[in-house]
Formats: C-alpha cells, structure tokens, sequence
C-alpha cells in the first residue's frame, strides 16, 4: 500500500467486472491491467513496486502503463489538497478505469464533472402471451387453413377474451371458428373476426345476491337485519312486542255468525209486534 492520501484511485461509474474486460489489449498490456483492476483504492501502482509483484522489468512497466494511459485506463495527474489543520498542498494520483474512457471524458473528470454516460437499458422481460392469443396462434396446428400471423392474433385476442368474461371455453369457441368452415378460405383474419363477433355468447345474467337472515346475538331467533339494531332483537332489548291481529276467520265460520245475527233481529221485530 503507498502511504496514506496516495495510490491508486479507482474511476467512478465503471461497468461491471468480467472475465473479458481488457480482452481488447496485447496479452502484457492486458495482464498488467487486470492486476491493477483487482488492487484496493490507496495500493501502489508506482512503476518499482510493480516490478516487484509481476515479472515484467521497470522499462516494460513504464511503457505498458503508457499504453494503458493512451488506451483509456490510466490516468496519471496532481491533485490539490487542502488539509484541515490549513494550507494547500498538491499531490500526486494515478487514476485507473476498468471501462476504458475518451480523452472528452477523462477532461471532464478533471474539472471535477463526472459525465454520465448512457447506460443500455435493463433487459425487458418478454410479455406474456395472453390465453386469447394462444388460443388462435395454435388453431392453424389444427386447421390450417385458419392460420394466423403474430399481428392478426393480437389483434383478434381481444375478441376472444370477451368471449372468456362470458364465460366461454376454449373449446366453445374452437367449435364457433372451425365448425362449418367454406371451401376455401380466403382471409382467415376476416372470416374469424366475423366469427367473433355475430356469434358472441350473451352476457350472463347478473347473480342474484345471496339471501341472508341475520340472527340475534343474545337468543339466537333470526330476523331482518332491520329489526336487529346491534344485533339483538326487540325482545332482548326488553322491548313490547306489538299486539298480533288473530287467524283469519274461516268463510263458514263468518256465515254461521251472520245468520245467527239475522235470526236474532228477526226474533227482536217480531218481539216488538206483539
């Protein structure tokens, strides 16, 4: 390591490191940068202590990190310091960049810019092919003079899932496509989107909501959920129940009191006559 404040720096935002960094550089070059690439910041690079790790001579050090300079890796430069006990004082860095850099890059690096450079966007999973599109990029396996192209099935998907939200299989709507088929076939996309459309199921008839009695939280006896304020009934909250008219009178039982009461007024008038 070289003393503190000095030695190697590494370059800031580098890619990645691969098996196949410095691939592009003589195998001396290469190796030299690779060694350097796997050295912790403030270890040092100077041309001697070089020497002493690889088995390359001072002279094919200095010229290979001359190569490394022109190639993009290296930069060698003074950096000015201000220590906090005061005073200014200029020092000696050696840059280095796994990801080989322009000179317009390195000048920005200088004045103390770190360019951003464009970074290829993240691999984007593919999308998932939907059960419409499935569904008729393999009917031409089966009928071959329904095949479809890649364009055609995405345009048609979205006339078979509304097939689907009416409660559609696949094979209701495989009988629809291929049942009855003409002789031949000229436009499958056309003859399938007609297909589609004028024999689409109807909507299903909306659920009934389920019917529900809701039961007193205190005797259990069900009722309306309107006579359960709380949950408890009328009767638990000590609450009068309302006087129940009787039965309803039967018919025969009403005509034998009417002519009981007819005889009785009979009896009265001729009664009074006498």
């Amino acid at each position: 390591m070289a003393n503190p404040g000095y030695g190697k720096r590494s370059a800031p935002d580098q890619h990645p490191r691969t098996n196949h960094d410095f691939a592009h550089l003589p195998p001396r070059e290469a190796a030299i940068a690779a060694y350097i690439d796997r050295l912790p910041d403030g270890a040092d690079i100077s041309v001697k202590t070089l020497a002493k790790q690889l088995p390359y001579g001072q002279c094919a050090l200095r010229t290979a990190l001359n190569n490394l300079q022109r190639a993009g890796h290296l930069r060698r430069g003074r950096e000015h310091l201000t220590p906090a006990s005061g005073g200014a004082r200029w020092i000696t860095r050696s840059w280095f960049s796994r990801t080989a850099r322009g000179d317009s890059w390195w000048a920005a690096f200088t004045r103390g810019d770190v360019p951003q450079e464009p970074t290829d966007p993240p691999d984007r999973p593919r999308p998932t092919r939907s059960r419409a599109y499935l569904l008729l990029a393999a009917l031409g396996r089966e009928t071959p003079a329904l095949s479809l192209s890649a364009a055609d099935c995405a345009a048609l998907a979205p006339l078979v899932a509304e097939w689907y939200t009416r409660g559609a299989t696949d094979t209701d709507v495989l009988r629809a496509l291929t049942t009855g088929l003409p002789t031949p076939v000229h436009h499958p996309a056309a003859l399938i989107r007609n297909r589609l459309t004028t024999k689409l199921p109807p909507e299903p008839a909306p659920a009934r909501p389920p019917l529900r009695i809701l039961e007193c939280a205190k005797c259990g006896v069900p009722g309306r959920p309107e006579a359960l304020p709380g949950g408890i009934c009328g009767a638990c909250r000590g609450e009068h129940a309302p006087d129940r008219p009787g039965p309803p009178l039967r018919t025969s039982t009403v005509q034998a009191r009417a002519a009981e009461i007819r005889a009785a007024m009979s009896e009265r008038r001729q009664t009074a006559r006498l």
